[in-house]
């Protein structure tokens, strides 16, 4: 069963990209005029900060496909408190926050993690509306990561649970006159936990991005009628030039005129009515006819208003104005057969890119309205019609845009968590239903992405017609990349990719490549490209910015060049779209278009907008605003090319700070061991603060010999650059060099451990006894197969490093259960595999199988069958859930669960 386990050694990476906001040190320092001086300074930050104001932030109406004019948001500087997830109440706040902003980030003026036994607490005090006889009030919540329980006046009012859907409560019972208190309680595990989170982590062992926890979108309250609307889906139907509008409202039992309009720029153009009877809540289906009606492209983004009103006596009772796009979205040959994606009847290539919607001050949230709209209108000034919004629900109004400029959308549902703990299926599927219904009407969204790369995924087949069935009017690419290449190379195959999805998917980094053709189905390439450019002065992480490929602006314009004519070339074969990662960096990856910050674009707009054109003809939907600053142009000469000159200007003298670090930098990726560590020395010397957070990740990135000052810092203070990075953050740190330098070496052949082990402990002590005997237990568990001396240095090894191993816990025990018979080994090892699954591991079903082998061999039988049922109930419908059923079989009988020798 656990035959894929070997004893890797888990190159855990640091907290650098998940952690917080990255400070550049004495590099590219700038500090934005703000309105609030609760923003934190922002090293790295958008053109945007300096226009935000704490007290009123993202003051826009935020449902614009259902407003009202009667609301009053409720943004600002609330009081905030983390406690322990037993605080029913808290006594007392920390400070403020600005909400809507996600408390990790800068913009939130907290800048905290939020761990998963944390409680976030949130408190504001408002003043009742004046209300007439029959109004209520409504609080509505754009979004919350990811559990959110609401308080007015300390009465509960309702608990919420979804990180990226909106919801809403009426309050107005709860309410007094006067000043009335909102409160808010959050419990978000972020990725430790049963919740769809994106590419949100908390997990040293990924490289995704930092959480996004807390109110991340606007919080406001409307003034409703009794009876009123509080749901509308339009259907388009070009074929038949009509709109169907399925309309629910809430209210009393009395006749209800309800009367829908349609406007083209303001002129009445279609209208229809009828009687509805309320029952509490009743719905009600009219059909309005479009006559040439003007149909919504990126070519055209047309919108017809929407106004739809409750007429109770002769009165208008409710009015909520709204907005449709005319369009169709479907597959169908073209003249050659190919199966092909055809917009409004014609065939339309999907030409786009993966936008994944985080902002370097505000993570999840845009710090304001207008850079919401600019990242839609630089990707399509770019000569991009489509975007594929990756892993993350936006704020309504980015949908707004995106059918207001007009571009294709590709919406991604958040995935589920990888292991697929109990409960995160019926979650995941509670979600995506949730945001088909919250995104159903805007109408540039053309395609639901249902899974990516195997992240979380099952019961493809099932669910891919589930979407279908609940949304007909839209593609459903039921797996994009499920096959995924490498540098040519499939990392899994599969026996039924695509199964009863509308496209064939394949991600290609970095280079696009065919993909199969099957009947009925289109042929996109869901991911490819990756090519990372690093620009000085614009990166969230200079040490660890990272791409599929690295390189010059140059190349990234030659390569990109060659990769769009390759695209021409598959379009012939019958290639229908392609994606491109990505248009912006994001944290760590550099291999987006512009930098994080969208200052500095790396080809130029004209220049891409050209190659692009390729695929995408240009109409008038397509033409550059010239009041529309996108970015600067790189400058491609400023490159790592300057070394020479670098190392001539620091032979001559030069050491300020900025200089020396871009120096380092440059050392770093040239290895040149020498002068890396010479000037970062030099470097880390200038630092009047080496134990800051941001300095220490600086000077970890750097450090790669035992002559660093960095390996001595982290060698005589690991208490306080643990309090600094994270726990272990020193060990790992040193235990890497002195693997390299006096370990790897001299265990080639037959190793004389003994005198390595004692050279080693002469010259780093316990911290290198440490390491030694972890090399010790892996040469005997994976090259010598010595049963007898694994179990012996996994015990002496353990002892010393449980709570902060640099082995995963679980693959390092499953050897020994089925190779060792010392009953004290034994019993040691169960005793880890606890400690490992209280403290680590609490969603690995395999440890739990390993744990309950553990027990089983040492005749604890009636526990290790309750340990392998609980791994079973994890398994239900998994392919693998045979195994497991097996095995807890073979325990009931008697048998050995372990190999036996015949």
């Amino acid at each position: 069963m656990k035959g894929k386990y070997d004893l890797t050694i888990m190159k855990k990476k640091s907290l650098l990209l998940v952690s917080s906001l990255m400070t550049l040190a004495c590099y590219s320092q700038t500090t934005a005029t703000m309105h609030n001086s609760n923003i934190l300074n922002i090293p790295l930050q958008s053109r945007w900060v300096k226009e935000v104001n704490q007290d009123h932030p993202l003051n826009s109406y935020p449902r614009p496909q259902l407003q009202r004019s009667n609301w009053q948001n409720l943004n600002g500087l609330w009081e905030y408190a983390i406690t322990d997830s037993i605080v029913n109440y808290p006594e007392n706040y920390n400070g403020k926050i600005s909400v809507p902003f996600p408390i990790e980030s800068a913009l939130s003026g907290v800048q905290k993690t939020l761990k998963p036994e944390n409680r976030l607490w949130y408190k504001t005090n408002f003043l009742k509306p004046s209300l007439t006889v029959g109004e209520r009030i409504v609080l509505n919540f754009g979004a919350v990561d990811w559990q959110a329980t609401v308080f007015i006046n300390g009465k509960q009012v309702g608990v919420h649970s979804g990180g990226y859907q909106s919801f809403s409560f009426d309050i107005t019972d709860y309410l007094k006159n006067g000043d009335n208190e909102l409160l808010v309680k959050v419990y978000d595990p972020t990725d430790q936990g049963i919740n769809p989170h994106g590419k949100q982590t908390l997990s040293p062992a990924n490289i995704y991005y930092t959480p996004s926890s807390g109110i991340w979108q606007t919080v406001w309250l409307e003034k409703v009628p009794e009876n009123h609307v509080n749901l509308l889906k339009v259907v388009p139907d070009i074929d038949k030039g009509t709109l169907n509008v399925n309309l629910n409202s809430v209210g009393k039992g009395e006749a209800i005129i309800v009367e829908v309009e349609a406007l083209e720029n303001g002129k009445k153009v279609s209208t229809a009515s009828s009687t509805l009877y309320h029952n509490k809540s009743e719905s009600i289906s009219l059909q309005l006819k479009i006559p040439n009606a003007r149909l919504w492209s990126p070519d055209d983004p047309f919108l017809y208003d929407l106004n739809v009103k409750l007429i109770k006596s002769g009165h208008i009772v409710d009015n909520v104005k709204s907005y449709f796009g005319m369009r169709k979205i479907d597959i169908q040959k073209d003249r050659n057969g190919f199966d092909r994606i055809f917009l409004n009847n014609k065939y339309t290539y999907n030409l786009g890119t993966l936008d994944q919607g985080f902002w370097p001050e505000g993570l999840y949230t845009a710090p304001t309205d207008e850079a919401l709209a600019f990242d839609i209108k630089t990707i399509k000034s770019l000569g991009f019609n489509t975007i594929r919004k990756h892993i993350k629900i936006e704020p309504d109004r980015w949908y707004y845009y995106a059918d207001k400029i007009g571009v294709l959308v590709w919406q991604d549902f958040v995935n589920p968590p990888h292991n697929l703990p109990d409960g995160s299926k019926v979650i995941f599927e509670k979600e995506v239903k949730e945001t088909m219904n919250q995104l159903y009407n805007h109408p540039s969204i053309v395609t639901w992405v249902l899974f990516n790369e195997r992240w979380g995924a099952y019961d493809q087949e099932r669910l891919t017609k589930w979407v279908k069935s609940q949304d007909p009017s839209r593609l459903v690419n039921g797996h994009s990349g499920e096959l995924l290449y490498v540098n040519d190379q499939l990392r899994f195959p599969s026996d039924h990719p695509w199964i009863s999805s509308d496209m064939t998917d394949v991600h290609s980094y970095p280079d696009p490549r065919d993909v199969p053709t099957l009947p009925g189905k289109v042929k996109v390439i869901g991911e490819y490209g990756g090519i990372g450019v690093p620009v000085p002065g614009h990166e969230w992480d200079d040490v660890q910015g990272w791409g599929y490929v690295q390189g010059t602006a140059s190349e990234l314009k030659n390569k990109y060049t060659q990769m769009v004519g390759e695209l021409k070339n598959l379009e012939t074969k019958g290639l229908s779209a392609s994606i491109y990662t990505q248009p912006f960096d994001v944290e760590g990856e550099e291999n987006g278009l512009l930098t994080y910050d969208r200052e500095i674009i790396k080809i130029p707009v004209n220049e891409i907008r050209a190659i692009n054109q390729q695929l995408v003809p240009y109409t008038p939907g397509f033409s550059l605003d010239p009041r529309f600053n996108i970015a600067t142009n790189i400058d491609i000469n400023d490159n790592d090319g300057r070394y020479q000159e670098f190392l001539g200007e620091y032979r001559n003298g030069k050491r300020d700070s900025a200089f020396l670090r871009r120096l380092v930098l440059i050392s770093l990726r040239k290895k040149n061991q020498e002068m890396l560590t010479q000037a970062g020395n030099d470097y880390i010397s200038m630092l009047k603060a080496p134990f800051s957070k941001n300095n220490l990740e600086f000077i970890s990135g750097i450090t790669m010999t035992s002559k660093d000052k960095g390996f001595e810092m982290f060698l005589k203070n690991p208490d306080k650059v643990d309090v600094a990075l994270y726990t272990n953050a020193a060990r790992r740190k040193v235990w890497t060099i002195i693997d390299k330098e006096e370990v790897a070496p001299f265990t080639k052949g037959t190793p004389d451990w003994n005198t390595i082990q004692q050279r080693v402990i002469n010259k780093f002590g316990n911290i290198g006894e440490e390491l030694v005997l972890g090399r010790r237990m892996f040469y005997y568990g994976n090259v010598t197969k010595d049963w007898d001396n694994y179990g012996k240095y996994y015990k002496q090894y353990f002892e010393k490093a449980m709570t902060h191993s640099e082995y995963h816990i679980n693959n390092a025990t499953w050897p020994l259960f089925e190779n060792v018979t010392d009953t004290n080994i034994l019993k040691f090892a169960a005793q880890v595999m606890k400690y490992d699954l209280d403290h680590f591991d609490q969603e690995n079903t395999e440890a739990y199988d390993t744990y309950a082998n553990l027990l089983y061999k040492l005749n604890q039988t009636s526990e290790a069958i309750k340990w392998e049922e609980k791994a079973l109930e994890r398994k239900k419908g998994a392919p693998d859930e045979k195994i497991y059923a097996d095995v807890l079989q073979k325990m009931k009988s008697g048998q050995p669960t372990w190999p036996t020798k015949n």
